[in-house]
């Protein structure tokens, strides 16, 4: 009498999380951007907005596209909602929420290495998404410059409070369209909102293929 073994292969399906986290990164922009642009006033309120949408939204979808393979998504929603967990880490000091000591002690110009930093980073991002779509490219470009002019301001180089204020704002909104078109298109199976095509700049190479010291291997 033979005996048969039978695999059984479970694959476990993750739903598209960017819709969720290009939300989180739409409403964060769309409430910080009014207190830099003096439609609002204090930083007190935006805490929660930057810790749950900006920070813990952006992390969440993050790791599920790295479970869904998402290169992209995975890296650029995991770090910006890392620099929101920063940013609102860096607003709770300013307000005296961890003591009178790190208050006293807090430098702006340190902040404006790191919006620095962002920037440079985020440079490379904005090279990947001009493959992606051109709406992901405009966001993506505004991003870099809310960040240097954050990143000048906090230099006292000049006070670009106001292109910092309106390139957040014009995120938030592009972020909207964004985040509504991931969730109709995936939720009809077709293209309710177009985000346009890549542009074509840079050709991807072959799957799977590493690149090493600009060469492939044989």
């Amino acid at each position: 009498m033979s005996t048969e073994t039978k695999h059984v292969e479970t694959k476990i399906t993750v739903a598209d999380p960017t819709a969720l986290g290009v939300f989180g990164l739409a409403m964060v922009t769309f409430v910080a951007s009014t207190q830099k642009l003096g439609w609002t006033s204090g930083v007190s309120a935006l805490v929660p907005w930057a810790l749950f949408l900006g920070a813990l939204a952006q992390v969440i979808a993050g790791i599920f596209d790295f479970k869904k393979n998402n290169y992209f998504g995975a890296t650029v929603l995991t770090a910006y909602g890392l620099f929101w967990f920063s940013v609102a880490m860096s607003w709770a000091i300013t307000l005296g929420w961890l003591g009178p000591e790190f208050k006293a002690a807090f430098s702006s110009v340190q902040l404006g290495w790191g919006f620095l930093g962002y920037f440079i980073f985020s440079l490379f991002i904005m090279i990947a998404s001009f493959e992606t779509n051109k709406v992901f490219a405009a966001i993506l470009v505004l991003i870099n410059v809310l960040l240097l002019s954050l990143a000048l301001t906090a230099f006292q180089v000049i006070d670009l409070h106001a292109v910092a204020g309106w390139s957040e704002f014009a995120i938030s909104i592009l972020g909207f369209y964004a985040a509504g078109a991931f969730f109709l298109n995936n939720f009809f199976g077709r293209t309710i909102l177009p985000l346009g095509a890549p542009l074509g700049l840079i050709k991807k190479g072959p799957a799977n293929v590493k690149v090493i010291n600009n060469r492939r291997p044989a």
